[in-house]
């Protein structure tokens, strides 16, 4: 017999969660609170405004009808609240609970076992509604103290259903306006042109959209702020259906709405509607006043990221400007591993809180700064806070955001002032950038002026001075000073472009195809080599290089303006993983940073961003700014998730394990595979443990599933052949290709390149300077390859030609592997030849290496080493530049043996016509089945037992998603043996 009832629990329960879930939460046990059910009261009901209400179930271990229980209350409306229970937690107390001699202490010490149940929503049938509902986790239970629990109630309580069904209906009223605002562009023009220039964008469709979504979202708000001061009009009181001159009406609510602050959403939107015709205003605002009551009628806060995500269905210039949306789950998963860094804050007080400073330089939508003031205030809240006192520090100090789109500012602006929406504060620190041409002649850089400086003019490229977004004085000044000071930043967030120099077609020699990093928002060639050469001479000696992009540039901004002890938190496009031209970036954070995490994503799908839109993979990059005389831990951790956070409870999950794994494996600890990262019973990835590299060296240990494989590689450089399954490691002779061999020349100095010798055509079999230039999987199945072009020498390059075919070999290695249709990882020309831009050459001081070499190469081994040392940014494919290759591990040749020097042409020989199926396959592969054997067990002298080590390290290979990209599998393939 228990000595405490459940009930008792329940209470003390309750108790311990009410002050850590805000002062405008509502939690009732056990009352009258389901309408029309009264046998179906749930043990704690926890209400808020603008949230769903949320049950929690409890009973003691084991719990038998908790989740039963849990679900059977999801849907329901409840007392004085209007919105219905979307989320129902089940918790299980610990054993021995029941038994406690001190209930309270024991329940606020505990480690509860809990679930939580959700409606995603309602399918229709002749006879009745059918709920739809989801259980987090699928299986298995998640586990936490109280801390836990609350952050789990506090993201259930988001109103999900109402948020998607308030995001549909605005999307379909920006919609019809754009239908009024196009039949604007037939008959009056110059309106719509006004509004493009003050957007800074051209006269296009897109930029239609964006007008309306302005407007909507400001009508949006108007709404709930005439909820909150009396003496604002309401919508039907501006723009109904009896109003003689809704334009007028509604700016004059406008302008008293701006006495009070709220310039970060209505000021533009003030401009848009100002411009507009009074007939088109009337009709536009007409059709979004039906949807803005709509809208607050779901009892959505606009702190749900409702306008961001519309946002985001608009843009169209991302191709330039590359600014893909981080989802919400994405941002808050970063904004959670980051603000986990921030060390010595009070979060009970909102002035020690106010006093951070945060910044995103490419906010664009503000997804991160919302996803991180999220966490502030969630931690603020848990430690007994006011949201309310901390909203004003806040948005007047805290948070700095810029763009150089005025409307992403707008939008950043809304949603962040919507967090607390009935809270004024006095300015905001968010900008709009000049970016462009500007009027003066000169040009500007959006928020990389501030590489040269802590103080900028926000004035963007066009007269009207509308991009004042920050204070709540004269919105008429003509221009806002933003003083973003060096070392002066607590943390950094950002999701900065990714675009980079270099032409769409290589060697097209059109000049506006050169500078692509700077070619959005309709700049024209000589503009964009002016910003270009201001982006270089003010990122020189930085991080920053031009083929990484101008996300290394924004990572040089980041590093110059966080404080000793600040946080970085970056999205980054994998390349930064392992590219050559990433290298300062990597050895920046070796000698500055400590505790590093890099996040990725090992999917074999295209879900390998943690971006909406983009099909590039992504990692998160979060580390620590060394204090003043403190010595950095050099290791970094590796975290490979299966799949990116699906919403904002699975991110919290997801974090928690992050940042509570331990301890973790180690690469150097051999073919043990990582540390599992489970919730509930679901496998969410894995986390594993590297040396850093001072000299930036790439970071192998991104997007692998399976770590035993990166162990394996690892140790394999290290001249060390240590099979997973097999206790001890084997010594095997390996070097970097550089020191064996040496590799050829870039292609476009080859070809194509101002200084190229050559210019190419169609192939002979009695061509003079025969090529190998690009892939042809179809007729690349065996090791010998015939060259696919040959070269002509240009007149008066004789010279030059002749330095270029000095390199040309019989050997050539890939550099743009698609593992799903290429076998090859090497390639053999029976007569020398010159590599091009998908095999350059590889010259051996002896030629008896070739036949080693393409052996090596085109084996398990060698298809690893490849594999561990590219780039794995797209599914299924591994990517090396030609400057990496010259430190890709190969068995050394050199240390052979004459007989073994015999041996290696002789496997050559065998396999000269044996065909290879693609790479991915090489587990199922019979030929490369036999072609392992022949290396291991003949060429090198290892065991039968060696040999199915590496059988077996071929089939983990073979399942990997960055090798397989999600390639489906032919029903006959095995393990070939």
């Amino acid at each position: 017999m228990p000595r405490h009832a459940e009930f008792n629990a329940n209470t003390f329960l309750g108790d311990l969660l009410r002050p850590m879930l805000g002062k405008d939460t509502t939690l009732a046990q056990n009352s009258q609170t389901i309408v029309d059910h009264p046998g179906r009261q749930p043990d704690l009901l926890i209400t808020a405004p603008g949230r769903s209400a949320v049950v929690v179930e409890a009973e003691y271990t084991p719990a038998a009808n908790v989740e039963q229980e849990a679900k059977d209350r999801l849907g329901y409306a409840v007392t004085m609240h209007p919105l219905p229970i979307e989320a129902a937690l089940a918790l299980r107390y610990p054993l021995g609970l029941d038994d406690a001699p001190d209930l309270r202490a024991a329940v606020r010490d505990a480690r509860f076992s809990y679930c939580v149940f959700t409606v995603e929503g309602y399918r229709e049938t002749p006879e009745q509604k059918v709920k739809k509902t989801a259980r987090f986790p699928e299986s298995g239970w998640l586990e936490g103290d109280l801390t836990d629990l609350a952050d789990l109630i506090r993201l259930a309580a988001l109103p999900q259903l109402a948020v998607n069904t308030a995001a549909d209906a605005l999307q379909g009223s920006i919609d019809r306006a754009v239908l009024f605002l196009n039949e604007l562009e037939t008959l009056r023009p110059a309106f719509n042109q006004r509004i493009a220039r003050l957007l800074g964008m051209d006269n296009v469709p897109q930029t239609r959209r964006m007008a309306g979504a302005i407007l909507s979202n400001a009508l949006v708000f108007h709404q709930r702020v005439a909820g909150i001061h009396g003496d604002i009009k309401s919508l039907s009181e501006v723009c109904g259906p009896g109003v003689a001159n809704p334009k007028a009406d509604t700016l004059a609510a406008w302008d008293a709405i701006l006495q009070i602050n709220y310039h970060p959403i209505f000021d533009i939107a003030r401009r848009i509607l100002t411009i507009l015709a009074p007939r088109t205003a009337a009709a536009i605002l007409h059709t979004l006043k039906y949807t803005a009551e709509k809208v607050d009628s779901t009892g959505v806060e606009n702190s749900h990221d409702l306008t961001g995500r519309v946002f985001q269905r608009l843009i169209a210039d991302r191709k330039y400007l590359a600014t893909f949306y981080t989802l919400p789950a994405s941002a808050a998963l970063l904004a959670r591993l980051a603000v986990a860094k921030l060390e010595n804050v009070d979060w009970s007080a909102a002035a020690a809180i106010g006093q951070l400073r945060i910044g995103d330089f490419a906010c664009g939508t503000g997804a991160l700064l919302s996803a991180v003031y999220d966490q502030l205030a969630a931690r603020h809240e848990r430690a007994g806070g006011d949201l309310t006192q901390l909203h004003p520090p806040m948005m007047a100090e805290a948070l700095y955001g810029c763009d150089v789109l005025p409307s992403a500012v707008h939008i950043t602006g809304s949603t962040l002032a919507g967090a607390q929406p009935n809270v004024g504060f006095g300015q905001s620190r968010l900008y709009t950038m000049p970016y462009g041409r500007l009027n003066d002649g000169s040009v500007a850089i959006g928020s990389l002026e501030f590489l040269n400086s802590d103080e900028q003019v926000t004035l963007s490229n066009f007269s009207d001075p509308s991009t004042r977004t920050g204070s709540a004085g004269d919105a008429r000044a003509e221009q806002v000073v933003a003083e973003i000071r060096d070392e002066s930043f607590d943390l950094v967030i950002m999701n900065p472009p990714f675009t980079r120099a270099g032409s769409d077609w290589e060697g097209s020699g059109r000049e506006e195809d050169t500078i692509k990093q700077f070619r959005g928002l309709s700049t024209d060639a000589e503009t964009q080599r002016e910003m270009a050469d201001r982006e270089k001479r003010f990122a020189a000696g930085t991080c920053a290089h031009g083929y990484a992009g101008i996300a290394s540039s924004f990572a040089a901004l980041a590093h110059r303006k966080l404080k000793n002890d600040g946080v970085l938190a970056l999205v980054l496009p994998l390349a930064a993983a392992a590219g050559a031209s990433w290298q300062r970036f990597r050895q920046m954070l070796a000698e500055h940073y400590t505790d590093l995490s890099v996040v990725s994503i090992t999917s074999g799908g295209r879900s390998v961003s943690f971006s909406a839109d983009t099909a590039i993979a992504e990692c998160l990059v979060i580390a620590r700014k060394l204090r003043e005389g403190e010595s950095g831990d050099a290791r970094v951790q590796f975290i490979s998730l299966t799949r990116r956070p699906l919403h904002f409870a699975n991110a919290a999950a997801t974090a928690v394990n992050i940042l509570s794994a331990g301890p973790i494996r180690r690469l150097e600890d051999g073919p043990y595979d990582g540390t599992d990262l489970e919730i509930g019973q679901e496998l969410v990835g894995k986390t594993l443990t590297a040396a850093g590299s001072a000299a930036g060296e790439a970071w192998g240990g991104v997007r692998i599933a399976d770590y035993s494989l990166a162990q394996t590689a690892y140790a394999l450089a290290d001249s060390r052949l240590w099979l997973p399954g097999h206790p001890a490691a084997l010594a095997l002779p390996m070097a970097p290709l550089n020191q064996v061999g040496s590799r050829g020349i870039h292609d476009r100095n080859i070809e194509g390149g101002p200084t190229a010798p050559f210019t190419r055509t169609r192939p002979s079999a009695t061509a003079t300077y025969p090529a190998l230039w690009h892939h042809d999987a179809r007729k690349e199945t065996r090791m010998i390859c015939r060259p696919d072009s040959q070269l002509q020498v240009k007149l008066g390059r004789e010279n030059r030609a002749a330095e270029v075919w000095a390199t040309a070999s019989r050997s050539h290695l890939t550099r743009d592997f698609t593992l799903g249709s290429q076998p090859l990882g090497a390639a053999f020309t029976e007569r020398e030849t010159v590599g091009g831009r998908a095999w350059p050459s590889v010259k051996f001081a002896d030629g008896r290496f070739d036949y080693a070499f393409a052996l090596w190469c085109n084996s398990t081994l060698g298809l690893l080493s490849f594999w561990w040392h590219s780039g794995r940014q797209q599914p299924g494919r591994s990517i090396i530049t030609i400057s990496k290759t010259e430190t890709l591990p190969l068995l050394d040749f050199r240390a052979l043996s004459e007989a073994q020097l015999t041996t290696a042409q002789e496997i050559f020989e065998e396999f000269r016509d044996k065909e290879l199926q693609p790479a991915y396959l090489a587990d199922a592969d019979p030929n490369r089945a036999l072609l392992d054997r022949r290396v291991i067990c003949d060429l090198l002298g290892f065991d039968a037992a060696v040999y199915q080590g590496v059988r077996r390290l071929a089939e983990k290979w073979c399942a990997e998603p960055s090798v397989h990209g999600g390639k489906a599998r032919p029903k006959d393939a095995r393990l070939a043996v």
